[in-house]
């Protein structure tokens, strides 16, 4: 996954795999957008490539090592978002090294990465091929959900998947906290935890808290490499859109041309729009964090996730909080 992920010639079977092999993967990276236009092939891989950072022999077997393996596997069903690609893997790693079996509901936006890899898995552990199914259809006999949508899809798990133990996620986002001390380098690196996937993700910066008195020319300043974003037609659809509507409001915006940023408290912001407001003391920060925290996924900052890092979490830094290992060793 590393290899592909930094788009590396096959080199030899030391990869796992064989050229033809490594060549249909290459080749589904590189046309995946097709049935997905926001996967385009530099967002693929850099997914990819995080992932094979994280498989780390040794981070894998300290993580693992704080949960008991079930001897009584159950069959988890794990709905996973299309957002960004291969969202879903670490619902799909957790199930399996926990001992229990998925059934994976993959999305129609992101429904041809996991199981090419899935398949290369159980080359190597013929054991999982048990252990691991994929459908975009109905689930059925399973005995625990997990679930991840959005705010209006939770009523629905609710609704078909609530009798079974579960974890059911919604919309999240993220925050990033400046002080005014930030070096030109943060601010760029802050870039990158706004606009990488597009800022589809839950761990997209789309909202700014800055000490009053901020200059906003040194965050313009320092984004101004992440401005290919606007040739996407679906981003800059989306940019349009909005501009157009908050103007027509007579809604006050900033504009440099491929992002909005819109003085508001609210935590959400649209796609390509970022929301931001001002604070006077650090306490008014943490109240904002208090009343936020069930919306928050990620807050970066000096004192927080450090700039740049918002979409490489730890193995063991779980989305909403919920300690899924946990939860699956406890299934019963």
């Amino acid at each position: 996954m590393r290899s592909i992920g930094g788009n590396e010639e096959w080199s030899d079977f030391s990869l796992g795999i064989t050229s033809d092999e490594y060549e249909e993967i290459q080749n589904l990276v590189i046309h995946e957008r097709n049935n997905n236009p926001w996967f385009t092939e530099e967002n693929v891989r850099k997914n990819i490539l995080a992932i094979g950072v994280m498989l780390q022999e040794e981070s894998l077997r300290n993580w693992v090592s704080g949960y008991e393996y079930t001897l009584n596997p159950k069959r988890v069903a794990v709905i996973m978002a299309g957002n960004i690609p291969m969202v879903g893997f670490h619902d799909f790693m957790s199930v399996l090294l926990s001992g229990n079996a998925i059934i994976a509901k993959l999305s129609s936006d992101d429904k041809n990465l996991l199981p090419v890899f899935a398949k290369h898995l159980v080359e190597f552990v013929p054991g999982l091929n048990d252990r691991i199914s994929f459908t975009e259809g109905r689930i059925n006999e399973m005995d625990a959900v997990i679930a991840t949508g959005s705010d209006n899809s939770l009523k629905y798990f609710e609704q078909y998947f609530g009798k079974y133990p579960h974890i059911f996620r919604k919309n999240r986002t993220s925050l990033a906290v400046l002080t005014g001390d930030e070096s030109k380098e943060e601010l760029i690196r802050l870039g990158a935890d706004i606009f990488t996937y597009f800022g589809l993700g839950c761990r997209n910066v789309t909202h700014l808290m800055m000490p009053e008195g901020f200059d906003l020319n040194r965050f313009f300043e320092a984004i101004v490499d992440y401005g290919d974003v606007i040739h996407h037609h679906k981003y800059a659809n989306n940019y349009d859109y909005n501009k157009a509507i908050y103007l027509m409001n007579k809604h006050e915006l900033l504009d440099n041309n491929f992002v909005l940023l819109k003085e508001s408290e609210d935590l959400f912001s649209p796609l390509a729009m970022i929301n931001y407001h001002y604070y006077t003391n650090k306490e008014e920060v943490n109240e904002y964090i208090r009343s936020h925290e069930d919306s928050i996924q990620c807050i970066v900052g000096k004192e927080f996730t450090p700039f740049g890092e918002a979409q490489c979490p730890a193995l063991d830094d779980y989305a909403d909080g919920v300690d899924t290992m946990n939860w699956l060793q406890k299934l019963t």
